[in-house]
């Protein structure tokens, strides 16, 4: 498997990149191909490394204070580059450079799954339960129509069922009460639409997949796998989970530094605070995987640590290995096109 590797524009620079990819080639039989500065690389790739990755030289990038438009005219930039090889016969493509560059690159170079109205974001969130939850768009959609809704509540049940392996993934609509007449007009009309398409369609007999809306807090209890958003409220759901994740870790540290009573405490609960941090560290999962392009493209943090560039390929991994475009397609043929896609 031939996975795609973008070194450039992460706040942290190639290092954590160039870590990432040792520590997956340790535990995973792949052939990643580094796009990027060959000579900033250079200082930290290793003989034995050497051997096992393939390097192309791109020394250009998209920064973060760039529009994303401006990756289709910059053609010999790092993520122009790799989607470039990607398209041509890689099997995926993990970045953690510019997000809205590498979606833009992905939907018009890989192409739309026939039938998908827009690509969404999707993460995975901390819950209570042995399931993580599902959530989409994270932010590839800030302006959405009630069928983008219900596109990515298709897109997120195949994922959970193909990828994460949950059997019998439930979804729910993220609104401002469980009740049916809550929300706004772009809510209560994605509502109808996914109310009444056949997948989610309330059966005769048996448990529904579509629960309805559910409440900001229900993302943290699992009572659905997958919660379905537009990206302007998804993305901001996403960075106040970080962030809230990030002080209270904080908060428990300055404490135990404070008191030797929870000192003592902390020690005890050693194992305890590592679980947590497991289900809370963004890290831990990697990126988000670009649902209703045509091939695996996950994109990761900005701020991305080696650790979190290890999971994200494992994550490209899995999802090529699961068949998931092919299966989206599936699911996907059924549905009559809102609007061409980008392969038409």
């Amino acid at each position: 498997m031939k996975i795609v590797v973008d070194m450039m524009g992460a706040d942290l620079g190639v290092l954590p990149i160039i870590e990432g990819v040792s520590k997956a080639l340790a535990n995973k039989a792949f052939e990643p191909v580094l796009v990027g500065d060959a000579k900033q690389a250079k200082a930290f790739i290793s003989k034995d490394l050497a051997s096992k990755v393939e390097v192309i030289d791109c020394p250009d990038f998209i920064r973060m204070d760039e529009q994303a438009t401006d990756a289709l005219k910059r053609k010999e930039s790092s993520i122009f580059v790799g989607m470039d090889i990607l398209k041509n016969g890689a099997d995926a493509l993990v970045s953690a450079g510019h997000s809205g560059a590498t979606m833009g690159l992905a939907t018009l170079k890989l192409g739309r799954i026939r039938g998908v109205s827009r690509p969404a974001l999707c993460t995975l969130m901390p819950s209570v339960g042995k399931r993580a939850s599902l959530c989409l768009d994270v932010g590839a959609n800030t302006d959405c129509k009630a069928e983008y809704l219900l596109d990515f509540a298709i897109l997120g049940y195949e994922y959970a069922k193909s990828v994460l392996g949950y059997d019998s993934p439930t979804v729910g609509l993220l609104a401002n009460g469980e009740e049916d007449s809550k929300g706004d007009s772009l809510t209560k009309e994605a509502f109808k639409l996914i109310n009444q398409y056949p997948l989610f369609a309330p059966p005769k007999e048996g448990t529904p997949i579509f629960k309805g809306n559910v409440e900001g807090n229900d993302i943290f209890v699992n009572s659905v796998d997958v919660v379905v958003c537009d990206g302007f409220v998804g993305n901001i759901v996403l960075k106040t989970t970080e962030g809230v994740a990030s002080a209270i870790g904080n908060i428990f540290k300055t404490t135990i530094k404070e008191h030797f009573s929870a000192k003592i405490g902390a020690f005890l609960l050693k194992e305890a605070f590592g679980m947590l941090k497991q289900k809370t560290d963004y890290a831990e999962y990697g990126g988000a995987p670009l649902l209703g392009v045509n091939k695996a493209v996950i994109i990761s943090h900005g701020k991305s640590n080696a650790r979190a560039i290890e999971c994200a390929i494992y994550q490209a991994i899995k999802t090529k290995e699961s068949g998931v475009a092919e299966k989206m397609a599936r699911a996907f043929s059924h549905k009559t096109p809102t609007e061409p896609t980008a392969s038409n």
